[in-house]
């Protein structure tokens, strides 16, 4: 992405686009550009950031299994207040949390410093869609022997008379038997798979009072031929600065307050943009009363007119907000898809489609730390829900539940081999 802007925050009418650069030094430098004077702030604020991702265990492959408690404890307001008494120069730094679900008040600063330490560190993204990892993990799996189920759930778990998990069973019917179980869905829904009665009651009221993350509405825009600009970065607006502590708070009758923009390049003109996909947070809230309804390519089912309206009028709504920033966007679009908290929810099965797992706080940030290893000898856990979001926590997750079924000297050795 764009070495010198991977994200522009802007906020209401200011037509000034503040940027977010690639490298540490030239992350200082764009910004300083905009705040002369808060240049040794800045430094301040990338010291600690990088200080922070070093303490933090399995961040760097090969580390401690334990963490730091002082960074554990470390807020992300409190923090950046103490960076600078800029509001606006406040706002900016806080201006891609979309990344952790928009709260930067009670969220502990290293979920912040790991997010944004990767950015900065180095910004991509897949031209051809993030379906690529899937497909690409899936070919590797093969190339290892391993046999993949497509829209295979698992509806059941086959425990023997000990309690010791012994297979699974999908809605088909079809089951599978094995020593050893990863699971990587929603913890909520493999509690009702293990069974409550198999589990302590102290860990299913631990899990029963996380509180979810927000879930969004997007809309995704394909455009028509070599109408509208590619542009290579994320754009993180706000409808006011003071949004960005708790942007995933909004007024109904505002939406949308905040979203996150960006565009696909086109095949046969890299010039222009193929899309563009617009993302705002959404309450599951609006959606409840449609919450018993189902419906994804694989099992089709309608969730009726007065929801089919909801989308479109929340879709107009978004176009009527990007077209502040791009007036011929109407013109340009040849075909609108939308999806709610229930796509997010059918699809990947979060809980009332939550976008990251659940809330952090630095108040209690062990309260929503789960061991990958579960009371059920050979289960073990993986995924957003279990610690850290996005794929960068589930890629941490995956090294600490490799140790947990390896052991971790035996994966510290072979990971710093590589």
């Amino acid at each position: 992405m764009d070495e010198d802007a991977y994200d522009k925050i802007t906020f209401g009418d200011d037509k000034t686009e503040y940027p977010h650069a690639q490298g540490y030094e030239n992350f200082v430098k764009q910004l300083s550009l905009h705040f002369p004077d808060e240049k040794e702030n800045l430094e301040n604020y990338c010291e600690e950031i990088q200080r922070v991702c070093s303490n933090f265990p399995r961040y760097n492959v090969v580390g401690q299994n334990r963490y730091n408690e002082e960074v554990l404890h470390l807020n992300t307001k409190r923090f950046i207040e103490s960076i600078t008494a800029d509001k606006k120069l406040q706002a900016i730094l806080l201006g891609s949390n979309f990344l952790y679900a928009g709260d930067s008040e009670n969220i502990p600063f290293y979920v912040h410093a790991l997010t944004v330490n990767s950015y900065i560190q180095s910004a991509y993204k897949c031209v051809k869609g993030g379906s690529q990892i899937s497909k690409l993990l899936i070919r590797k799996l093969r190339e290892y022997g391993a046999d993949i189920f497509k829209h295979a759930e698992v509806s059941e778990m086959i425990f023997d008379e000990k309690d010791i998990l012994r297979g699974v069973k999908i809605r088909s019917g079809k089951q599978f038997y094995s020593n050893l179980f990863i699971s990587n869905i929603e913890i909520r829904s493999v509690i009702k798979l293990i069974g409550e009665h198999r589990l302590k009651k102290s860990f299913i009221n631990r899990i029963s009072s996380w509180e979810p993350v927000s879930s969004c509405f997007s809309v995704y825009f394909v455009l028509k031929p070599d109408t509208i600009s590619n542009f290579n970065y994320n754009v993180y607006h706000f409808s006011s600065k003071d949004l960005v502590w708790k942007a995933f708070q909004y007024k109904k009758e505002n939406w949308p307050e905040t979203y996150m923009l960006s565009s696909t390049p086109s095949k046969k003109n890299q010039e222009f943009a193929e899309s563009l996909t617009a993302i705002s947070y959404m309450s599951f809230e609006e959606v409840k009363k449609w919450e018993k309804t189902f419906n994804t390519i694989a099992d089709e089912r309608e969730r009726g007119e007065w929801y089919e309206k909801f989308k479109n009028e929340k879709a107009e709504k978004m176009l009527q907000a990007l077209e502040k920033k791009m007036p011929h966007l109407r013109e340009s679009i040849k075909s609108i898809y939308t999806s709610s908290p229930l796509s997010y929810r059918d699809y990947i099965g979060s809980f009332e489609g939550n976008m990251y797992g659940y809330s952090k706080t630095s108040e209690n940030p062990l309260k929503t730390m789960v061991s990958p290893r579960t009371k059920i000898p050979n289960l073990f856990l993986t995924g957003q829900s279990v610690n850290m979001h996005g794929i960068l926590g589930c890629t941490i997750g995956a090294f600490n539940t490799c140790a947990e079924v390896l052991g971790k000297e035996l994966i510290d050795e072979r990971l710093s081999k590589l």
